[in-house]
């Protein structure tokens, strides 16, 4: 299927008043981990001609975008290298650009949504070997198709939003499109995660006094020594929809003979990231000694004391990783690994994260802790083959954006076909059902997909 889009224009967007200008500090979790831009796609039924015909909406569009740059004025801004591989975000309301586009595709043309080398016609890309302070940190696209429906593509830097944060200032534009007043006024202030100054408070002095394994380097493939081989591999992306008969079939399995250690049930995360890790690690074919690590994202948010405030804009999580060995996972019961995913989770505390922050402030140079999220990179730790990276979409407000002709009627990453990266979404079209989105090797994705079905029965 060809989406043959044709782009009909790009215009800058600006906050619509004068915003604050000046630099803000990055705090050290915004500026480890994935630094490139997060895409994501929404697409629309066609809406009602009569009622919001196409130039209508791309002026809704563009009008509340203005608007909502005003209070989320560091999306307008642009980031700058300072020394050491840090990062400083420039507030100078050179803005965002906003693309507007149509395709001679329908929307039944792309059968389930599942991501590929098409959508990257409508979801905005970067060319990062521009100057980094060019970058844009937020692009729009808006694709109308020939149907009338319409495709939303958002690429945001992962540098100033998490997942959380990115959602919760669509939710925001999307308020402000209808009509609405702010639901939560942003706060960018990154002083309450020690940003930019140290905090007299701390007790974790050089050195910090807790382990920190997550900032290890990723096991490698037993007979190897280092992972180009493996980054070269081809891959491809599935969406696999998991009913929610099937989850309580998960959890039914993976609660029996719980340890009295874990007397909460395991959640929907726990229990699909250790089914997915062990799937990963059947039709990977492993032997059964190969190190393996699972990585993840913990929220911040309610774990430090205080608690964040609502309206915190950035980074709050840190990635984290369970660890074992292809072997155990494959011969142990799906509580087991469920159990390593939980152990992770509770370890990270308050003091946690002030320690990882410790850590990382104390690096001289911060590159090696940073991600190109692209195809063919070489930069950053490697989390494909042997290893997995499961993100969990299920506390964001990933569904429900209405700017006023209506929800959308699906939601996805845009992501390419990355090895090892999964996201967990919940399902749209059924309560309690899930949607995950996996990236493997093409070698390993068939088995894969049998594993994944196959032992839910099990």
């Amino acid at each position: 299927m060809s989406m043959r889009v044709r782009y009909r224009g790009t215009y800058t967007i600006k906050p619509e008043t004068e915003t604050w200008s000046g630099h803000l500090p990055l705090s050290e979790l915004d500026q480890i981990c994935i630094i490139t831009h997060t895409p994501t796609t929404y697409f629309y039924k066609p809406p009602p001609e009569w009622l919001h015909p196409a130039d209508a909406i791309f002026s809704t569009l563009r009008g509340s975008l203005s608007r909502v740059l005003v209070p989320f004025y560091p999306l307008a801004g642009r980031l700058r290298w300072l020394d050491g591989g840090r990062l400083r975000l420039d507030c100078n309301a050179m803005g965002v650009p906003l693309i507007e586009a149509e395709s001679e595709a329908e929307l039944s043309d792309l059968g389930d949504f599942c991501p590929g080398p098409e959508y990257e016609q409508i979801v905005p890309s970067l060319d990062y070997t521009m100057p980094f302070h060019e970058l844009p940190l937020l692009l729009v696209q808006v694709t109308k198709f020939k149907c009338g429906g319409l495709a939303l593509g958002v690429s945001i830097s992962h540098v100033v939003t998490d997942g959380l944060s990115a959602t919760y200032f669509l939710d925001e534009w999307a308020r402000l499109a209808r009509g609405e007043p702010l639901n939560v006024e942003p706060y960018f202030d990154k002083k309450v995660l020690w940003a930019g100054e140290e905090d007299p408070s701390s007790t974790l002095r050089s050195p910090p006094n807790l382990e920190h394994p997550e900032f290890n380097d990723p096991p490698l493939l037993i007979g190897h020594t280092n992972n180009l081989e493996q980054r070269k591999k081809k891959t491809t992306m599935a969406i696999l929809r998991v009913t929610k008969t099937q989850v309580e079939t998960l959890k039914k399995a993976a609660n029996k003979d719980r340890p009295s250690h874990h007397p909460r049930p395991y959640t929907r995360f726990e229990i699909m990231a250790a089914h997915i890790w062990r799937c990963a690690c059947k039709a990977r074919k492993h032997r059964p000694e190969q190190a393996t690590s699972l990585y993840f994202y913990v929220d911040a948010r309610s774990r430090l004391r205080p608690p964040l405030k609502p309206g915190f804009f950035g980074n709050a999580v840190l990635q984290v990783a369970a660890a074992g060995t292809s072997g155990e996972l494959v011969s142990s019961p799906l509580g087991c690994t469920s159990s390593k995913i939980r152990e992770v989770i509770e370890a990270v505390t308050h003091d946690h994260f002030k320690s990882a922050i410790e850590h990382i402030r104390r690096q001289p140079d911060l590159t090696r802790f940073q991600e190109l999220d692209i195809l063919g990179s070489t930069q950053g730790a490697f989390y494909g083959n042997p290893n997995l990276g499961v993100s969990s979409w299920l506390s964001l407000m990933v569904y429900g954006l209405d700017f006023g002709w209506g929800r959308e009627i699906h939601m996805a990453p845009a992501t390419h076909e990355y090895d090892g990266e999964c996201v967990v979404i919940p399902s749209l079209e059924e309560a309690g059902g899930l949607l995950v989105t996996v990236g493997l090797q093409i070698e390993h994705m068939e088995d894969f997909k049998k594993f994944f079905y196959k032992d839910i029965v099990e």
